[in-house]
């Protein structure tokens, strides 16, 4: 079992041609709006990947909240740990360039809202041996809480560090396998303009003091892996992308998912990187998650 403990969204999108500079107006070509938050995103492609989810989050009191849980709902996911918070639900305003590049305004909502008590709600509620996974879109403390109660009942934590905060460090450290982007991973232990080597080498050296997994995503590049001293690495797709906006959150998903259901370690980063890759051939972050027939059947 997979408990997602994270961020649900309603996501806002605008395509148009190239993305704005700061200051400038541009003319846009499209408007949709779509259910999103990271860990809902996660927890929908977990599900798609078929595994059996619970989603642990909040959201408002609004016209958004239905709309934001439709596609988990309809996927099968159980919603018992979601509650409803006295605020709007979260939005996130994203911007889509002609390149499938995206800029992303994220306004929190009833994701502040998710507390402490809710974390050792959805810990009491996950089983010895599940897994969990989390992201920096609700509060630290309660992050924190989640993670820690977790390792506490024998369940593998999984952290993508995404959105990058003040707290990712801190946080990242609790967690058995951390889940990056080549840009989150630098900022993590400080260093910029990594070269391919350099990276790796960063990777030994944090895994070999943290005894962690860890995953660096690389975009177009695939991804790169250490674990238990061993370098592993999967392929992205070669591919036009429409939109990457819900690739990484797909990777997670999938890539927990398939752990979940007993893949080798090898075998669950390809699996992940491939869905990942599919998740850019269409708009949106929800819409676009691929199902579990696409990859494998």
């Amino acid at each position: 079992m997979v408990t997602v403990f994270g961020s649900i969204n309603m996501d806002l999108i605008a395509t148009t041609d190239r993305l704005p500079k700061p200051g400038e107006t541009v003319a846009g070509r499209s408007f949709a709006t779509a259910a999103g938050g990271k860990g809902a995103n996660q927890a929908l492609a977990a599900t798609r990947a078929g595994a059996s989810v619970k989603m642990a989050g909040a959201v408002g009191d609004d016209a958004f909240a239905k709309d934001a849980l439709a596609l988990l709902a309809e996927g099968g996911a159980d919603l018992s740990l979601t509650k409803t918070a006295a605020v709007p639900t979260g939005t996130a305003h994203i911007l889509v360039g002609g390149d499938g590049e995206n800029v992303i305004v994220v306004v929190p909502g009833a994701n502040g809202e998710v507390s402490e008590a809710d974390a050792e709600k959805a810990i009491a509620a996950t089983e010895t041996g599940g897994y969990l996974m989390v992201q920096l879109e609700v509060p630290p403390a309660s992050v924190e809480t989640a993670l820690t109660l977790a390792k506490a009942k024998g369940v593998t934590t999984v952290i993508n560090t995404a959105p990058l905060t003040a707290d990712a460090a801190r946080l990242s450290a609790l967690a058995d396998i951390v889940i990056s982007n080549e840009t989150e991973f630098e900022l993590l232990i400080g260093r910029s303009g990594l070269s391919a080597e350099a990276r790796l080498a960063a990777m030994h050296d944090l895994a070999r003091k943290t005894g962690q997994t860890l995953i660096v995503t690389l975009g177009a590049d695939g991804v790169v892996a250490v674990r238990d001293g061993s370098i592993h690495k999967a392929p992205s797709l070669k591919i036009t992308p429409v939109d990457t906006v819900g690739a990484g959150d797909t990777f997670c998903g999938y890539l927990v998912a398939s752990l979940d259901a007993g893949l080798d370690f090898d075998s669950a980063l390809t699996r992940a990187a491939k869905a990942g890759s599919l998740a850019c051939l269409k708009p949106g972050a929800q819409p676009a998650i691929p199902i579990a027939a696409e990859l494998d059947g």
